[in-house]
């Protein structure tokens, strides 16, 4: 029962960005005019797609931490769970800085620092448990791409 109840405070702990992202995303209503008077690049895909993705990103994070928790290593986990918060923190951080605040150009330093604490999360996850730096790939790979449909509004507005 123990294992039941560390694998739901990880998906809690790994949907807390995403609550954030919520009231700061268009359809919010918070930043929703701004938002679509944005010059955008032709890649961006449509808002259901994230509202799809991020869910998914999410629950695998959470399932990544869920083992990182459960694994009997012989390594301190305390480094992946710093490295696990302070992720959780830049991806709040950028909603906020982005939708919240508008800046587009603080938006870019902070998915740049979100990316770099990612690799070194999934490089300490891997000493651990290599399945949940496998969870994290899809994560990287959609943050990369943030990264370029961030830098596309920079670079177009």
């Amino acid at each position: 029962m123990k294992k039941f109840w560390l694998f739901v405070l990880a998906i809690i702990i790994s949907f807390l960005p995403g609550v954030v992202g919520m009231i700061f995303s268009p359809g919010s209503g918070v930043s929703d005019i701004w938002y679509a008077a944005l010059n955008k690049s032709v890649l961006t895909p449509d808002g259901w797609v994230f509202a799809v993705v991020w869910p998914v990103l999410y629950l695998l994070l959470g399932i990544a931490l869920y083992l990182i928790f459960v694994d009997k290593t012989r390594y301190s986990k305390a480094q992946s769970y710093w490295l696990f918060a302070a992720n959780m923190f830049l991806n709040a951080l950028w909603s906020y800085v982005f939708f919240g605040l508008n800046m587009i150009g603080v938006a870019l330093i902070v998915i740049i620092a979100l990316i770099g604490v990612t690799i070194w999360m999934m490089r300490t996850f891997k000493k651990i448990n290599k399945a949940s730096y496998w969870l994290i790939w899809p994560y990287l790979i959609w943050l990369v791409f943030a990264l370029y449909l961030n830098g596309a509004v920079s670079l177009l507005n």
